[in-house]
């Protein structure tokens, strides 16, 4: 009896000892520093498209508003999150809120120096 066991139980500590893989979730538009440091009121829908990508939540409802959304989760962990709100006014881009979105870095002059 013993030895029928001892198959299993040597089994079941290796399964026990394996964690087991959790994915890296990316969704989303990732919008970088300097994606946003092009970004500029007047621009078209097109050039905006060009820059960002398409939307990832254009509501039919509210066409003049589109979403920008990323999430990254590291093993079911949110690591980053970023949300950017783009306003148009007929094709024009009018406003953009990008509150909820990591402050930018400074900017460095040609001395090297941060003002």
């Amino acid at each position: 009896m013993r030895v029928k066991l001892l198959p299993f139980i040597v089994a079941m500590f290796f399964v026990a000892g394996c964690a087991p893989y959790k994915m890296d979730i990316r969704q989303g538009n990732l919008i970088t520093p300097e994606m946003r440091e092009q970004l500029r009121a007047g621009m078209s829908r097109t050039q905006v498209r060009a820059l960002l990508g398409q939307p990832l939540v254009a509501d039919p409802f509210h066409p003049e508003r589109w979403d920008y959304v990323y999430t990254y989760e590291h093993k079911h962990v949110l690591q980053t999150k970023q949300h950017m709100t783009l306003y148009f006014t007929g094709d024009t881009l009018s406003r953009i809120d990008d509150s909820h979105m990591p402050p930018l870095p400074p900017v460095k002059n040609a001395g090297g120096l941060t003002p």
